[in-house]
């Protein structure tokens, strides 16, 4: 049976990824009919300089910004405290678990560095019984320092209560994609390689860096988007039937897809990389992706991403998936779609252009989209294209909502397992470095533009 969480306790509260994402989800769950009689101790963590007034400020605005309200978020704002500490001090991480009410979930709202040093001083403190972990991704920066930051952290609490944050997955918009392929009889017999010509799944943005830089340049599209999110989402769409929806199953079936999934022909070939230049988005001018506040050019960030892989197993070998991400793109394009084979006739006396069958799921908006040949107006056997499509519905919780409510619940349900973020980090490993050692050219781009000539 899942623990009970008590208290939140978020190392790195004095944040933008708290301000602007933890914090909002968190009032959004409160506002919601979530476990109406529970009370949570949020109690914040970090090096900033906040006194009590100017935390219960930024608490207020963070739960305001979500539009949530109600009795029981007011009473988490006043209750809420924050503590100015090294949180990679033995002695300071002791003093904030004692004040810490009943079962704590420890929230790193870290970079990978900080949160490996956070742990081990944890190892050297006895932790309440039932503790849960989250952290945020990436976790780890390389595949090597996933598989210590594992054993480090299996040293602490069991697997079970460790739960690596990939916020796509508690999103609705992708969290449709089990309803699309389990609730729908009709696309499992044409889901595999007898039928599947090619997978896409992009997220190219409109905005351009937006002041993360101290991230963002460090991670750029591939290690931001492509080995985390992107390849959570392929995973879902690819994965065989499973017989429930839990976390052993889902989190199980993924896992097969990761290890199986491999570069399609070797890292130059299979991958392409680009930044952008100074453009014009929405009437607005952006600089250079080098021009930015806090980028450094020698580290040659790309910004735009894109990686052709193959999952080599019985159902899908031979499919070729594509995963791309970029910014300040002038299209936004944020979509996984599956591309059917051409059929393999067409019948005399039918006339027209035929193209082939695709399924689009789509993420903000939420969609559905089939596009198909059918009997054109006037003359029937003149056939045209039509995609016929549905919105989807957004769920009640933003994704950092849903996130949050399966730590508090002890549910890893849209956690990442240890396992899945090491094939990840395998599987984009061979291009990073690739890349570092400049064996893929770095394309360019006009802010505003669709991206680079010549890519399709």
């Amino acid at each position: 049976m899942a623990t009970r969480i008590d208290t939140l306790l978020v190392l790195g509260a004095d944040g933008d990824l708290a301000r602007r994402l933890l914090l909002p989800g968190l009032a959004s769950l409160l506002s919601s009919d979530w476990e109406p009689r529970r009370r949570l101790l949020v109690l914040g963590a970090g090096l900033g300089e906040l006194d009590e007034r100017s935390w219960q400020a930024r608490v207020k605005e963070a739960f305001g910004s979500a539009g949530a309200g109600g009795r029981r978020v007011d009473d988490t704002a006043k209750r809420s405290r924050y503590r100015t500490c090294d949180v990679t001090a033995v002695e300071e991480l002791k003093s904030l678990l004692e004040e810490c009410e009943g079962t704590p979930a420890i929230y790193f709202a870290l970079p990978p560095a900080v949160t490996a040093r956070v742990c081990q001083a944890l190892r050297l403190l006895d932790l309440p019984e039932g503790t849960v972990l989250a952290m945020e991704k990436p976790f780890g920066t390389s595949l090597d320092d996933a598989r210590g930051l594992n054993a480090l952290v299996g040293t602490l609490v069991p697997e079970p209560q460790v739960f690596r944050i990939d916020h796509f997955l508690g999103r609705s918009d992708v969290i449709n994609i089990l309803g699309v392929r389990f609730a729908n009889r009709l696309l499992d017999p044409v889901w595999s390689n007898q039928h599947v010509e090619s997978i896409e799944v992009v997220y190219d943005e409109s905005l351009a860096l937006e002041g993360r830089a101290g991230y963002y340049d460090k991670a750029g599209a591939l290690v931001d988007m492509v080995q985390s999110h992107l390849l959570q989402v392929m995973a879902l769409l690819m994965m065989d039937p499973i017989a429930a929806v839990d976390e052993r199953e889902l989190r199980s079936a993924k896992a097969e897809v990761l290890r199986a999934t491999r570069l399609r022909g070797g890292p130059r070939r299979a991958s392409r990389r680009a930044r952008y230049t100074g453009g014009r988005i929405n009437g607005r001018d952006v600089p250079a992706y080098t021009r930015e506040d806090g980028v450094d050019p020698r580290r040659r960030t790309e910004t735009l991403a894109e990686l052709t892989v193959e999952v080599d197993s019985w159902r899908w070998a031979g499919v070729p998936v594509t995963l791309r991400s970029g910014k300040a793109l002038g299209r936004p394009r944020k979509e996984a779609v599956v591309t059917l084979k051409p059929s393999p006739r067409l019948p005399d006396g039918l006339r027209g252009r035929t193209t082939p069958d695709r399924l689009v799921i789509g993420f903000k908006p939420a969609r559905l989209a089939v596009h198909l040949d059918v009997s054109g107006p006037g003359d029937p056997f003149e056939l045209e294209s039509v995609s016929p499509e549905a919105d989807l519905s957004d769920g009640d919780l933003p994704a950092y909502g849903e996130v949050l409510a399966g730590v508090l619940e002890g549910d890893p349900l849209l956690a990442v397992r240890g396992d899945n973020a090491e094939e990840c980090w395998r599987i984009v490993e061979p291009v990073l470095a690739a890349w570092h050692a400049d064996e893929v050219p770095m394309d360019t781009y006009a802010a505003g533009s669709d991206g680079p000539r010549g890519w399709r």
